[in-house]
This record gives structure tokens, sequence and C-alpha cells, in this order.
């Protein structure tokens, strides 16, 4: 036996998925119609008149309907009435005899897809399924993509008035106007994704897309699809083609975080990217083009992973054109008050111990665990008033930072300076580019201060 075409094959594979319901009082043309498109992979269910259509339809989801105008009973239009308060509707396709053009009409205005005179050619009706199920498709992907976007709707705004934040503020206004690439640094909790969004929303870009996708929630092949897409059957589970994210976020920006994790093979993809825009989904030969924006975040030492050959050095300078360091908590003490106080909200009340103990603790977690502490003792207080005892144990028993301490001490504030900059150098593993920033002073000042403090 001939093998079947290659043409044939891949139509059958893609109609494999469809569900389609014939809805016919002739039981020539339905039960021949059913025979015809099972052989071309559909899964193929039948009615033979209007109130078998809608007790068929409302206990199994069809993808699409076709469904003739005339029929004793329940008539096509009022069959095709109640199909369309199904959600999501499927997609109909109206048969209609002869000299009742009007009543296709209608049926456009009621929400069919298309129609076709009788006698219908099985093949015409057959691409005619086929371009209902793509419509059907992209109609899909784009209501999950509002559903993405609403769901990523900027909540908060960024707070905080020591040196080294009004730094970052004004990095963010100087960024987002370039339209070049940007690496946000710092720990975990820092507000990496608070910056990426003040830098979509004062950008050019603002009204478009902004697409959001954390490397480390996923496994490398699962990225490199969410990334870039794939093709149907490029992978067990492709059961139909997908658009990446690279796609959905063209002409607006794409923010990448947890970026460090990403593994040296989408390293290289990504680097084709950002130098010309050209990328592929996975399981196709063919490119194509795209114009996104890229911030990425991380919470590691890029610069030490190029040196130890863990990153690419390309992509870390192609990715680092605007490079913004958030600092640490610990670093800018002056904003736990205006921190606390705006997590508590206007009417909660933070007594001074609270408040002293919040300013003395280290917080590892950064921004994101003083929100959660404030969060859980505004649980456990008793009205709207926020006690030590209401604060997580961890930071109730914690020991208090030498720098925090100092501040309370009688001393003179070129101790402070000195204590402020070594345990800043020493916070920041000694680098002294990361120093400066941290400190929102540039590297020839620091260089003078160290060695003005003997600093090694």
């Amino acid at each position: 036996m001939d093998a079947k075409p290659e043409t044939e094959e891949k139509s059958i594979a893609q109609a494999a998925a469809i569900d389609l319901l014939v809805v016919d009082d002739e039981a020539d043309f339905r039960e021949s119609a059913a025979r015809y498109f099972a052989r071309k992979g559909f899964i193929v269910d039948q009615a033979e008149d209007g109130e078998e259509a809608i007790n068929v339809s409302t206990n199994k989801k069809f993808d699409v309907v076709v469904l003739d105008i005339h029929m004793p009973g329940m008539n096509g239009i009022r069959v095709l009435e109640k199909l369309m308060e199904r959600d999501p509707p499927p997609k109909v396709i109206m048969l209609t005899g002869g000299g009742t053009i009007e009543n296709a009409v209608e049926s456009i205005k009621k929400g069919a897809y298309d129609f076709v005179t009788k006698p219908a050619k099985l093949d015409d009706l057959d691409r005619m399924i086929r371009r209902a199920c793509q419509t059907q498709q992209l109609e899909k992907e784009n209501k999950q993509l509002k559903e993405v976007i609403k769901r990523q709707t900027p909540e908060g705004e960024m707070i905080g008035e020591s040196p080294s934040m009004r730094e970052v503020f004004r990095l963010i206004e100087k960024t987002a106007d370039s339209g070049k690439p940007v690496l946000i640094q710092g720990e975990s909790g820092t507000g990496k994704e608070l910056v990426a969004r003040a830098i979509h929303k004062s950008s050019p870009l603002a009204d478009k897309p902004l697409v959001i996708i954390n490397c480390a929630a996923l496994a490398e092949q699962l990225l490199e699809s969410e990334l870039f897409g794939h093709e149907k059957g490029s992978f067990t589970g492709a059961i139909a083609a997908k658009p990446g994210l690279f796609e959905i976020a063209d002409g607006g920006t794409l923010f990448i975080d947890e970026f460090g994790e990403m593994s040296g093979g989408l390293q290289s993809k990504l680097l084709r990217v950002l130098e010309d825009g050209s990328m592929r989904r996975v399981g196709s030969i063919t490119e194509r083009k795209v114009n996104v924006r890229v911030i990425a975040a991380t919470n590691r030492d890029l610069e030490q992973e190029v040196k130890d050959k863990k990153f690419r050095e390309d992509l870390f300078y192609r990715i680092n054109v605007l490079g913004i360091m958030l600092p640490p908590l610990r670093q800018r003490p002056g904003d736990i008050k205006l921190l606390a106080k705006r997590f508590a909200g206007e009417d909660w009340i933070i007594d001074d111990d609270v408040m002293s103990r919040l300013t003395s603790y280290s917080w590892p977690g950064n921004v994101r665990q003083l929100q959660n502490a404030i969060e859980r003792a505004k649980v456990l207080a008793e009205e709207n008033q926020i006690e030590l005892k209401n604060l997580p144990s961890a930071i109730v028993d914690a020991e208090p930072e030498r720098l925090l301490v100092a501040i309370n001490d009688e001393v003179d504030l070129e101790t402070l300076n000195k204590i402020h900059v070594e345990d800043t150098y020493n916070r920041c593993g000694r680098n002294k580019t990361k120093t400066a920033q941290a400190l929102g002073i540039n590297r020839r000042s620091l260089y003078r201060l160290l060695e003005k403090y003997d600093i090694a």
C-alpha cells in the first residue's frame, strides 16, 4: 500500500483535536459528512434536529458546529442563539439552501462564523472548519494574554528617601526613555520587579504589554518554550503551536526575573534576540523577528559568574548596557520607618519599641520580609495597634546590627561614616563597583573614602 501523502498526514494530525458536531435532518448528508470528517481525524458527533443538538452540546463542548438552518421543530437560527450563550461558544457554520441567503446573513449577525450553501462540498467545508478552529485558538490566546496582563497590573510603589534610593530613582528616570536593555541586580526581596515596572511605566512603551517571566520557576525545556514558543508536535504534549513570550511582548517590554538561572543553551538563544531580534520557536526552522525591550533581574553576582565561566560574557555585556544596583534594606535603615508605616496603613499605630526593633534588625529578606512581618503583625494585633509581641520571634530575638546600634550611641559623625562605608563594602563582597552604587557615589569618591578610613 502506498504511503499517505505528507500533506494528508499533516492534515490529519492538525484535525486530531477538533470536536465537531454535524446537525442536519437530512440523514444522507449528515452521515456522509460524519464519515468524511472521521476519516480526516475529527471527533464527530451527529444530531438530526435542533432539540438533539442542544442536548448533545449541553454535555460536551464542541470546537465547531455545522448547523442546518431549515429543520423541523427548532430551526437552526434558534439553535445558534442557544449555542452563543455557552462559555465559550463554539464556532458555528450554517448550512443554507438556495434562496435563503437572508437567513444566512441573519445568522452571521447572531454570531455564526460563516455559512455554506447546499449542496456543500465537503472539502470546502473542511477548509472552513480548520479556519474556524484557528480563529478560535487565536481568540483563546488573546483572552489568556489579557488575563495575564490584568493579573500583572502594577501594585504598590517604590518608597525611599535614602541617598542610595534617590540614585535608583534617578537611574530609573534616565534608563526609561533609552529603549536599551537593563540589568537590575540586588538581593531577593529588594524590589527588582517594582523597578522593572517603574521603567516600563515611564518609558514610551508604557501603553504596550509588559510581560513577566521567572526563570527559576520553570524547568529548562518549559522555559525555552515559554520564551520562544513551540510548533505543534515539537515535543511530547505540544498538541498545538504556541507563540512565546517574545512574540507576545513584541513592541513592548519583556521582564526576565531570576535571569542568572538561565542555562547556557538558552543564554545563546537570548543573545541572538538581543543582537538583532531574531528567534525561532522550538521545533521550527522558520526565523521570526521581534522588537522587544528586555529588562532582566538577578540576585546573583553575574560579574563574578562571568569570571568563573558560569555565565556568558558576551550576554552579560549585552544585557548590562544599563545597570541598576538595588541596595539591601539593611543599608538604608532610614527608609524602614517609611516602609513600615506604608505597609501598616494610615489607621494603624506602631509602638515605639516596635519601630526601634524594626530599624535595628538586619532584614535578610529585605523589603519583602518587612512587608510580610507587618502584615502578620496586623493579623495578630488588637485595636489597630502593632505591639512588639505581634512581630515574628526571629525579629524580636535577633541580635541588633552593629551599624544600626552605633547610630543610637554617642559617637561622632566621622566614626559613623567609617562604619557605614566599611559595612557596605563588606556586604557587597568587597566589590568596589557595587559598593559605590550602594552608597550612591562614584568609584573615585569610594577610593578616597577607603584610603581615608584605611579600609583594605
